[in-house]
């Protein structure tokens, strides 16, 4: 019986999606958000995210096509971040946040310039998952350590 009501709220098992994937989606949008918050979605942040979701999750390149399709239709439809960083907080070690932050600002850095409404994101998402100021800035430093960039002081 509650199978069967389960079943009816939810849909058919085929339209669902495990909670894995949908940790995926969660993921690969908050890098597109990240990408898009400065309005300039160019190539090279498109390439970095493909390069983020092959190395992150193993999958085959038509499956990371899908992934990043799904997620880039989830990012458009959903306004805010809470949805996302709940499955990332509940899902993800320290270690595996601090990551995804070092991951995000490799995203915002691929096109060599930081600007405030991503940075003003990072510091958002950053806070949702707990991960302090400190650890976001050592994040920040090694991308830029590791892309070449040195930062212009404002």
């Amino acid at each position: 019986m509650l199978s069967a009501i389960k079943s009816f709220l939810l849909g058919p098992a085929a339209e669902r999606r495990s909670e894995a994937e949908d940790l995926r989606i969660a993921v690969i949008a908050l890098l597109i958000r990240a990408a898009t918050s400065d309005a300039d979605f160019g190539a090279e942040e498109k390439e970095t995210i493909r390069r983020i979701a092959s190395e992150s999750f193993g999958l085959p390149a038509a499956e990371i096509a899908s992934l990043i399709e799904a997620a880039s239709m989830e990012e458009a439809e959903t306004l805010d971040l809470h949805r996302w960083v709940q499955s990332i907080k509940q899902a993800y070690s320290e270690e595996e946040r601090v990551a995804l932050i070092e991951k995000m600002w490799e995203v915002v850095y691929a096109d060599g310039v930081l600007d405030e409404y991503e940075a003003n994101l990072l510091r958002r998402v950053a806070g949702l998952i707990y991960v302090p100021d400190r650890q976001s800035g050592e994040a920040r430093q090694r991308v830029l350590a590791r892309l070449g960039i040195t930062p212009r002081n404002n």
